[in-house]
């Protein structure tokens, strides 16, 4: 019989984007399955009682209190005395010891000792710790091996960052296979100040060395990174586990009574888009989307509403189609009604590990025209629950856009078999089991061992 657990998530944030929502889900699933869980977050947006704040604590021995004593006292002359304020963040930095060493050399910066005590945070000890994200300036990452020896630690991938020596995906570069260096682009996030990718890539490959691990990725894509990559011997097992969405509230439902509570006009061709970021994104690839419906615009003239959930911006028109931009919406039935309004959505990046936002619009009945990278064509049956089309073919994914509109049942039955799809694979339930299941087969196998 399964036991009742105690489960600790870590995540950067507890609201946000997709690994947020991942994280907050499997929370209120773990709990409402009768089990014991929170999150540990680098900063806490909620009022969650479940959800715990990371601490960002300093050394304060005796050469600490020296340096934080004089940048107090030097404060009254911050703004009178020139360099005054280039003195007192030295004096911080120079608080924290010979850590601040890799950050003044641009070097990725470990150095946040709140994340050393997380099994502290919880209100009892817990079974398991399941870490998300772990950049995002909250978390050592050289408290993996300690915490791995301490508790099973489970990590779920939700870029490729622990791979590299600085981004979260590598686009074509696969230096990371052999070591980093010369980087094509250290301004991708999180993005570095100097050249300091080699240094990162060793200074990794040598906390995996004394580290446990048991990895989970949403995307065989990813997972296939992994395993090419210097977190391999720190790996003890691996499982893919699909990325899930709540079924309860990603479902479909009557178009016309969502667009009667958006205010869409009736009989409206719609198209929808997650656009939160989606223009500085460099992961995204807003160009391919905006060059698609260029070309739409020519080849008809039927009205088309093209809706931009999450980005702010005045609307557009140019030929037939009409780009609505719509500010983030934080609620979740909200999000699920655009879904419900439109009749085809449509997704494009460079590269992207397992999008939530095409699952949530799969659940919710919509056919999804995607450019076929990364993890996406896991999620997405060619011709049957939507379009692949490759990285950058906006012609392509405009022929897509214009061949469902043309044809009003074929886009009826993948979004049919999009929904279906969606039902079987990726419900948050199902992610959650898988989770669970894992979990106590860990704790059995280690029982076993000891």
């Amino acid at each position: 019989m399964n036991k009742k657990l105690s489960i600790l998530q870590v995540n950067t944030l507890d609201l946000g984007g997709g690994a947020e929502q991942i994280a907050d889900n499997l929370l209120k699933n773990y709990r409402q399955s009768g089990h014991e869980a929170w999150l540990a977050v680098g900063e806490k947006r909620s009022s969650n009682l479940e959800v715990l704040a990371i601490p960002l604590i300093r050394d304060q021995g005796l050469w600490a209190k020296l340096c934080l004593s004089l940048r107090e006292w030097l404060a009254p002359l911050h703004a009178r005395i020139r360099g005054i304020a280039r003195l007192r963040k030295n004096l911080l930095d120079l608080s924290i010891g010979s850590d601040v060493i890799p950050r003044w050399i641009g070097m990725e910066e470990f150095h946040y000792p709140g994340s050393k005590a997380i099994l502290e945070l919880a209100p009892k000890l817990v079974d398991v710790v399941h870490l998300h994200n772990l950049h995002g300036h909250y978390f050592d990452l050289r408290s993996l091996s300690d915490l791995s020896q301490k508790v099973p630690v489970v990590i779920t991938m939700h870029d490729a960052w622990l791979l590299s020596g600085n981004c979260a995906h590598s686009f074509a570069c696969e230096k990371w296979k052999a070591g980093c260096g010369a980087c094509p682009d250290i301004s991708l996030y999180p993005g570095l100040s100097r050249d300091t990718t080699a240094l990162n890539w060793k200074r990794k490959q040598g906390i995996y060395s004394h580290s446990h691990l048991y990895l989970a990725t949403p995307s065989q894509w990813l997972m296939n990174k992994a395993q090419e990559s210097m977190l391999l011997p720190a790996i003890t097992q691996s499982k893919v586990i699909p990325n899930g969405v709540d079924l309860n509230v990603f479902h479909p439902a009557s178009q016309a009574l969502a667009r009667s509570q958006l205010t869409i006009v009736p009989n409206t061709q719609v198209l929808l888009f997650a656009a939160n970021g989606i223009k500085r994104n460099k992961f995204k690839d807003y160009a391919t989307i905006r060059s698609a419906l260029e070309l739409l615009s020519k080849n008809t003239s039927t009205p088309i509403l093209v809706i931009a959930l999450g980005e702010e911006g005045e609307e557009e028109v140019f030929g037939s189609i009409t780009i609505r931009y719509v500010a983030p919406v934080s609620d979740r039935q909200t999000v699920a009604t655009y879904y419900q309004a439109a009749d085809i959505y449509i997704h494009a990046s460079h590269v992207d590990t397992f999008p939530t936002s095409i699952l949530e619009a799969m659940a919710c009945g919509l056919p999804v025209v995607a450019t076929a990278v990364g993890g996406i064509p896991e999620q997405i049956d060619h011709g049957v629950t939507g379009v692949l089309v490759p990285a950058g073919a906006s012609v392509a994914m405009a022929k897509a856009i214009e061949d469902l509109f043309n044809n009003p049942q074929l886009r009826v039955d993948m979004g049919k078999a999009a929904a279906i799809k969606a039902q079987k694979e990726f419900s948050l339930t199902l992610q959650a089991q898988r989770y669970l299941d894992w979990y106590q087969e860990i704790l059995a196998s280690k029982a076993i061992a000891l």
